[in-house]
């Protein structure tokens, strides 16, 4: 079993990623800012720190075999969590993706088609920003996991498929994913690596 450093753990995605991680026997070193929502029990460490802090950063997650950032890109930028990382001698990183660097059956960006909601446009953008950089890295064994393009709450189906750089679009038309499922597809990629340094997508 692993220990696993979640970097946002308080979050929708984090707090499921969490849950997943225990279900399977895991350790967690759970991360935020505010650690008041995690509840106290076996097999999760609690520590506060703030992602922009990289002395913090630092040392929340040394010891850990895998870092896990579930953080929002635009107020974590891809370098916050690298640095760290490789301070801390951690070797791997899964990131918590967005679906707009995705690509249509077209071969345009998901966050480039018309009717995109420009109110997910900032948090988009530096989400391809942070994938732009993780493909630069080479002394990090990344991973980046993208979403459908609806990443909601619904149920543990455990019925869901991978792709790669393309959107996944059901029979019915509609792209997406529950948070508990995609969480079941980061861990799937924990325990058994087959996405090494790539970006990969989770859809039903």
């Amino acid at each position: 079993m692993s220990k696993i450093a979640i970097i946002g753990a308080t979050g929708r995605a984090g707090s499921q990623l969490l849950e997943e991680a225990l279900r399977r026997g895991h350790s967690v070193v759970a991360i935020a800012r505010n650690v008041d929502s995690i509840a106290v029990q076996h097999g999760v460490t609690v520590k506060q720190a703030d992602a922009l802090n990289a002395d913090e950063l630092q040392q929340a997650i040394h010891g850990s075999d895998v870092v896990i950032s579930a953080a929002h890109f635009k107020t974590v930028p891809a370098q916050a969590v690298i640095d760290p990382v490789k301070k801390a001698g951690v070797k791997r990183l899964l990131v918590v993706g967005g679906a707009g660097s995705l690509l249509l059956p077209s071969g345009e960006r998901v966050i480039d088609s018309a009717g995109f909601p420009e109110e997910y446009r900032e948090e988009a953008s530096a989400g391809s920003q942070f994938l732009d950089r993780l493909r630069q890295e080479k002394d990090v064994d990344w991973s980046f996991i993208s979403p459908s393009a609806e990443f909601v709450e619904g149920a543990r189906t455990q019925a869901f498929r991978l792709g790669q750089d393309h959107l996944l679009i059901s029979s019915e038309g509609r792209s997406w994913i529950s948070f508990a499922d995609y969480a079941i597809a980061l861990i799937d990629e924990v325990e058994s690596p087959k996405h090494s340094r790539q970006r990969f997508t989770v859809g039903y």
